[in-house]
């Protein structure tokens, strides 16, 4: 059914932060150790490199049938630019920066760069890459052929913006794919094979997902805070994440975007929930299961404190890619979709590792150390190693209470104040939608005894209640989060939502919070919070009241020997 846009826009307030990133070169990352030691580290030597994997062998790719003819057309007065006809007519706008050094004699492996959403495709030749994503001065530097392009709906592109569906915009990334290996300076695997990757971040990663699930010839991919399934990005607990929802939907009202997009921002905000036909649509982009078919190498790249795409959705892809022996590694920094307001540690450290993984895969090179498998920072910007992703296996930390929460709309959790000196170009993108400590609150303090304790995982929770009703048909919702005292700041700056039932009767829950990565310090105090509302969610039905008999929460910590503190 038709559906459309009647929100007011904030595009001119996304893109003016979005540009002070890329003027600001932003990339956060961790940092090397201090001297001192923790408990997570190991007596052992670190590791070098994640175990080398097999990689697939381009012979046996079978590129996708050639359903049209391939039409592409230089710009007028552009040096870079074309326009290629995608198979369902949409003109897509290319932007093509080969290497000044590659010759069809001595042709260059490419690199494909998408954009985040509702943004065209970088053309900033010399800037340097933001949010962890390298940027094209970067690749060139680094012996790639670059190709960004402007997303189906966005930019120069026609079409309508399809959210990276298998259908639409991986279709489209695949005739790009054909036009590179057209290319005098692309090095081929074959004909209509290019040796190629992918890099980019949220939008710009999420298309690497459904592209190398859905095309062969993609040799390695970079998925930068992108996400598994949008169902759990974007709706946790069926509870809308109206913050960031009313962010992407406000800056892309001036583009072709599918109507679902602004339907669920309005029922959002209406209602706190999405009817099912905006779920299913939402739902069926994936990538999700589309992830098994994924054989590329992937270096999987999470943000500590994102709150759109968080880490539990880059350990979800990598334990798919793990299970089917695909070469994997992941790394989390203190960036993303959120404010750092804790120490990033070493700039460089994404960068670098990026311009590695190409190097050892797109770029063929076995000399090149990748790196370990697991790759990870604490709010202190200390580094954490390991060469895989596990399970924590230590003694876990907990904590338990009870008490009495009102459910009314004010004092609730956030918005953040970030103070002067602290945050990036994006705060004022983020500010108004990032938890803080809620003044109307169970409040559970854990003391942390002997440590420090690397906490990395998902916290457990177990409520045992009973609550009155309020009036409305808004869904009932608690939210929990983590602070830590010591500083005052929501932990990663994440909140979950919580289902309850109210209706006067005895109920049990038992839920897993957000993924975090923190070093609990000895001596220190955490703090669960039980909060009736959160600036990050759409708002619960109010009035009423909720008895928590017990509360109890469980930290996931790091074994001796899981992880080893790196120093560099």
């Amino acid at each position: 059914m038709a559906r459309g846009s009647t929100r007011s826009t904030s595009r001119a307030l996304f893109l003016a932060a979005f540009a002070a990133l890329v003027t600001s070169g932003l990339i956060c990352a961790s940092c090397s150790s201090s001297s001192d030691s923790a408990t997570a580290a190991s007596s052992r030597p670190a590791q070098s490199a994640a175990p080398e994997q097999s990689v697939p062998d381009q012979a046996d790719c079978a590129p996708p049938a050639n359903t049209t003819q391939l039409q592409v057309r230089a710009v007028a007065g552009s040096a870079s630019d074309i326009d290629l006809l995608s198979f369902d007519g949409t003109v897509i706008r290319g932007h093509w920066f080969p290497l000044e050094s590659a010759t069809a004699q001595d042709p260059a492996p490419t690199v494909l760069m998408g954009p985040g959403w509702s943004l065209a495709g970088d053309t900033a030749v010399d800037a340097v890459g933001i949010l962890g994503v390298v940027g094209i001065a970067t690749l060139r530097d680094a012996g790639y052929n670059v190709l960004t392009w402007d997303p189906r709906g966005f930019g120069e592109s026609t079409g309508v913006a399809q959210v990276n569906s298998k259908d639409f915009e991986a279709r489209d990334v695949s005739q790009l794919l054909d036009w590179v290996a057209t290319q005098p300076a692309a090095e081929l695997d074959a004909e209509r094979n290019p040796r190629v990757g992918m890099v980019g971040g949220s939008y710009g990663g999420g298309i690497q997902l459904v592209t190398a699930a859905t095309d062969c010839r993609v040799d390695a991919i970079v998925p930068v805070i992108a996400w598994n399934s949008l169902k759990s990005s974007l709706f946790r607990a069926e509870t809308v994440k109206s913050g960031w929802a009313g962010i992407l939907s406000d800056s892309s009202s001036s583009d072709s975007v599918d109507p679902h997009v602004q339907h669920a921002q309005d029922s959002a905000l209406a209602t706190g929930t999405l009817d099912a036909e905006d779920q299913a649509w939402f739902i069926a982009r994936g990538p999700a299961e589309l992830v098994n078919q994924i054989t590329a190498p992937t270096l999987i790249v999470q943000g500590t404190v994102d709150t759109l795409f968080t880490l539990g959705e880059g350990i979800t892809n990598y334990n798919i890619l793990t299970k089917n022996g695909v070469p994997v590694s992941m790394l989390w920094y203190c960036d993303g979709h959120g404010v750092c307001l804790t120490d990033p540690g070493d700039p460089e450290r994404v960068s670098r590792a990026v311009i590695a993984w190409l190097d050892r895969y797109v770029g063929e090179d076995e000399s090149v150390v990748t790196g370990d498998g697991f790759d990870i920072i604490d709010q202190d910007g200390l580094r954490y190693t390991s060469t895989r992703y596990e399970v924590a296996a230590g003694t876990p930390l907990t904590a338990s209470g009870s008490g009495t929460l009102g459910l009314s709309a004010a004092g609730g959790s956030g918005p953040v104040v970030i103070p002067d000196g602290k945050g990036s170009a994006l705060s004022g993108l983020v500010e108004s939608i990032t938890p803080a400590v809620a003044q109307n609150a169970v409040n559970v303090p854990l003391q942390v005894q002997g440590g420090p304790h690397l906490v990395v995982g998902a916290p457990e929770l177990t409520l045992s209640y009973s609550g009155t009703n309020g009036t409305g048909q808004r869904p009932t919702r608690v939210f929990a989060q983590l602070v830590d005292s010591s500083s005052g700041l929501v932990i990663g700056n994440q909140v979950t939502p919580i289902a309850v039932t109210l209706d006067g009767a005895a109920h049990k829950v038992s839920v897993p919070l957000e993924v975090i990565a923190f070093a609990a310090k000895a001596g220190s105090t955490l703090t669960l919070q039980i909060v009736a509302t959160t600036v990050a969610y759409a708002e619960p039905q109010f009035g009423g009241q909720i008895d928590f008999d017990s509360i109890e929460l469980s930290l996931p910590v790091m074994a001796p020997g899981q992880m080893t503190k790196t120093a560099t």
